[in-house]
């Protein structure tokens, strides 16, 4: 058995053989033309790039028809290429001037073209190859007059491996018969991956060494949530894998079951379920799987992947697409979080030894107020046409927490003299995700509106776990006495002075401690989208009564596994024969 590792492009498990895709290579002929056939050739190119715009024009319109228009709008880009007057008149130069015939002039052309990308240090900007290399090789092969290659004649299941995948290809994808896909390069907001989230396609990329270890008819297993390909597994690593499929199919049909149902317990205690989304294409998850709103809107992508900063106007329009979107539901905006494991592309922010403990999230925004402003001010603008709440991250103390505070109050004063509109009284919450916030949270609810608890650091702070460190993965327990009773008193500080608690981190998504936490008194649970309607079913069948009394006894515990044993021995009597089927054991 071979293990490759990858990104995490689409969550899922995919069993099946491996079905191999070779790049499509095209022999492309020169030829010295004469002065006469200079026309012929020119419009050749002209009849090439039409009959290639009418190919992507439909196609676009069924993945429209088929995913919704924001997905379609992918390939925009597609058709850029195509009306690019620098890159059109490159090629018809060439056909004038070296009097060489068009498919040579424009393969040349678009070489000329990929490789300055390729050049450039911008991370957004080198994925975008992908598109233009796709165009490219429609338009050869009308002017090659080949047939196009088509992923819809698959007649058998398979995992596809490639070293890249087209989004034209992804979307042409027999939805079907594939099982999953795994591809040598590509990263977590290439349109490939946008894409194979949204139809619910396991994926796995970046694996950099996929088509070097895998052939076709190789048996496959891909983890599209851990970014983990196993190529030939054994058999008890098969069936381990097997039994975890069977849970996530069984999950996927409990979804349009309960997902416009409210969390409500049989004890009448209300609780929102909301979604954690990254990116713009993840908004239609969260009416899919029927979360109530958006209880962590990251907005880190908007600033990844390029050498210069992101304006305000550019933000505005980003947070206001969300925000009209998720309207009349609620967004909490979580203001940039650069650094960990999360890095500008900017030569003035240094690489440091321990990131995660370093300059990061509101240490790098307060330090450099010029690029928070921004941010700021775009949030506050976003806010005028919806519900929109700013969280701060990684508040270690009050005086982080006040300078924020008082930066957000300076935007508001700029935009009330240049007279645009805001949310006069937009909420500020903060996110306790480091032990000294959590052991000042009665100090901190003093000044915010809201907390909300980000377990998956505050887990890897609490225990002096790397939670990226598979050698040390072990120590990483969400159940550990010491981890609950910081939450614990988070959420009673909180609710001492008046203001509601979220959380946002992975604790909140897994069924055991979701109910452990509605004992604790949690009022908002933010998770991966489909998560959503697990813990809404799972709220549905117990009371707050119950969880509250048992959360009193697993308090007394004195480790993670006991905390984890006696929850699902007191939750199997709760929940009785639904236990499996919700917890997916």
């Amino acid at each position: 058995m071979i293990k490759l590792k990858g990104i995490a492009a689409s969550g899922g498990i995919g069993i099946g053989k491996a079905y191999f895709i070779g790049v499509e290579e095209f022999t492309i002929p020169k030829r010295k033309i004469s002065h006469e056939g200079i026309s012929q050739e020119i419009y050749r190119l002209e009849e090439g790039l039409i009959a290639t715009r009418k190919e992507i024009a439909s196609l676009q319109k069924r993945i429209s028809d088929e995913l919704g228009f924001d997905h379609a709008k992918i390939f925009e880009a597609h058709l850029l290429v195509l009306e690019d007057r620098v890159l059109i008149e490159d090629i018809i130069g060439q056909i004038k001037n070296k009097k060489v015939n068009v498919e040579y002039a424009f393969s040349e052309s678009i070489k000329k073209y990929v490789n300055t990308l390729l050049g450039l240090d911008d991370e957004y900007l080198r994925e975008r190859v992908i598109d233009i290399e796709d165009v490219s090789r429609r338009v050869l092969r009308k002017l090659l007059k080949k047939e196009t290659v088509s992923l819809q004649e698959l007649k058998e299941k398979v995992v596809i491996v490639t070293h890249d995948l087209a989004p034209s290809q992804t979307a042409s994808l027999p939805k079907e018969n594939i099982l999953g896909f795994v591809t040598d390069v590509g990263g977590i907001t290439s349109h490939t991956a946008i894409i194979a989230r949204s139809l619910g396609i396991p994926a796995v990329v970046g694996v950099e060494i996929a088509t070097k270890n895998i052939k076709s008819g190789n048996n496959l297993i891909i983890d599209g949530s851990a970014g983990e390909v196993l190529v030939n597994p054994t058999t008890k690593v098969f069936k381990e894998y097997r039994k975890k499929f069977e849970k996530i199919a069984k999950e996927a049909k409990a979804v349009h079951i309960s997902k416009a149902i409210k969390a409500r317990t049989k004890d009448k205690r209300e609780i929102v379920v909301s979604a954690n989304i990254e990116i713009p294409e993840e908004l239609p998850l969260i009416h899919k799987f029927g979360a109530e709103g958006v209880g962590l809107y990251r907005t880190e992508y908007i600033f990844l992947g390029r050498r210069d900063l992101p304006f305000e106007e550019e933000q505005y329009h980003a947070y206001l697409n969300v925000v009209k979107k998720v309207k009349p539901y609620s967004v909490i905006i979580r203001t940039i979080d650069i650094g960990g494991d999360k890095f500008l592309s900017q030569p003035t922010v240094p690489v440091e030894m321990s990131p995660f403990l370093g300059w990061r999230a509101i240490r790098f925004c307060l330090g450099r107020p010029d690029v928070f402003k921004v941010q700021l001010r775009a949030i506050l603008r976003a806010s005028a046409e919806g519900n929109v709440k700013i969280m701060f991250p990684m508040i270690s103390g009050v005086e982080e927490l006040k300078e924020a505070k008082r930066l957000l109050q300076e935007c508001k004063q700029e935009l009330k003299e240049e007279g645009k509109k805001f949310d006069k009284r937009i909420s500020v919450g903060t996110m306790i995700e480091v032990p000294s916030a959590a052991l000042t949270a009665d100090v901190l609810a003093e000044e915010s509106d809201f907390f909300s608890i980000g377990t998956n650091d505050l887990i890897q702070y609490s225990l002096a776990v790397d939670r990226a460190n598979e050698k040390v993965a072990y120590l990483y327990e969400p159940g550990h006495p010491a981890v609950l009773r910081l939450v614990k008193s988070v959420i009673e500080a909180a609710h001492k002075k008046g203001i509601w608690v979220g959380m946002c981190g992975e604790m909140s998504g897994e069924p055991l401690f979701a109910f452990l936490l509605v004992g604790l008194g949690l009022d908002e649970f933010s998770m991966a989208p489909p998560r959503v309607p697990r813990i809404k079913e799972l709220i549905r069948h117990i009371k707050y009564e119950d969880a509250k009394s048992i959360v009193e006894r697993v308090l007394k515990l004195s480790t993670a596994s006991e905390v984890e044993k006696y929850l699902q021995q007191e939750l199997k009597k709760i929940l009785k024969d639904d236990f499996n089927r919700i917890l997916m054991i």
